[in-house]
């Protein structure tokens, strides 16, 4: 296995961009509601979102005690809104099983409501320093092109933990430090459309450069078009929920101007299912 961690760390330590999460002393609370907000969304979106989370729940406790629906309220336009009750979850299971702080343990974390393999370590490595393998997309994409010669990586696998261990340094900070560079490389140079391989710290090194860059397939998994979708249907009634005045609509009044009303009646009821909304007495409200 080829030394990747000292020339990653190194261009790290020049390249990474200033985010909030990688300020010191920015605590695990911090870095855990980072982390639910990045899950497919974009840094750029997600770092006013961040700070506005932050500023109005600087604590799990803070959070725990206040109505699912105004965390639901206050996700506003991220997506993927069934992370914002699962993070209200997981503060009410840290207030009441862990004291109000979030636990360092990768297996007390992954008890949380919403997080994964991913999150978990994420939050024992980036908030407590531990040495565990933190594999996102961007890592796995780099690890497909320098190590298995690949142009994409496959379907996410246990492996991956097993091979990006084995390119962890010992001391826990450069393994942390090689964790960050590697997400870091993936997200701005090794891209999934335009890798810069000529502002690669490790290309050198890499079996995909080195075979001539073969087109080895694509395994990813394609995200479905928004306009017109499901998606999008949900995502209109929970901005009606969210600017209405009133506590609760009436459903048959929920986007009303939706073109397929069968498409706006199978979106809330998906919704009530995902217990992002509540249906009480012909109401549709956020939940309580």
């Amino acid at each position: 296995m080829p030394d990747l961690a000292t020339p990653l760390i190194a261009w790290y330590r020049d390249n990474a961009r200033a985010l909030p999460w990688r300020e010191p002393g920015f605590g695990a609370w911090g870095v855990l509601v980072s982390e639910f907000m990045l899950q497919q969304t974009p840094v750029i979106r997600v770092v006013p979102h961040l700070e506005a989370w932050l500023r109005r729940w600087p604590t799990p406790t803070d959070l725990a005690a206040d109505a699912p629906a105004e965390a639901v309220r206050q996700w506003a336009n991220l997506g993927y809104p069934r992370r914002a009750l699962w993070l209200h979850r997981a503060a009410v299971q840290i207030r009441d099983e862990h004291g109000g702080v979030v636990p360092r343990d990768v297996d007390e974390l992954l008890a949380l409501t919403g997080i994964g393999d991913y999150t978990a370590r994420a939050v024992a490595v980036f908030a407590y320093g531990d040495r565990h393998p933190v594999v996102d997309t961007n890592t796995r994409r780099v690890l497909a092109r320098a190590i298995d010669g690949k142009a994409q990586p496959g379907p996410p696998a246990r492996s991956d933990l097993t091979d990006m261990s084995a390119l962890l340094p010992d001391a826990r900070g450069a393994a942390a430090a090689m964790n960050a560079a590697a997400m870091e490389l993936g997200a701005t140079v090794c891209t999934a459309r335009a890798p810069r391989c000529d502002a690669c710290p490790i290309a050198h090194a890499c079996a995909w450069r080195s075979a001539g860059y073969p087109e080895t397939g694509d395994a990813r998994r394609k995200q479905a078009r928004y306009e017109g979708s499901d998606r999008q249907a949900r995502g209109a009634v929970l901005k009606a929920l969210r600017d209405a005045e009133a506590p609760g609509i009436r459903s048959e009044q929920l986007i009303a101007h939706w073109p397929d009303a069968r498409q706006r009646d199978r979106a809330i009821t998906s919704l009530a299912d995902d217990g992002l909304i509540e249906l009480v007495g012909g109401q549709a409200r956020l939940p309580h």
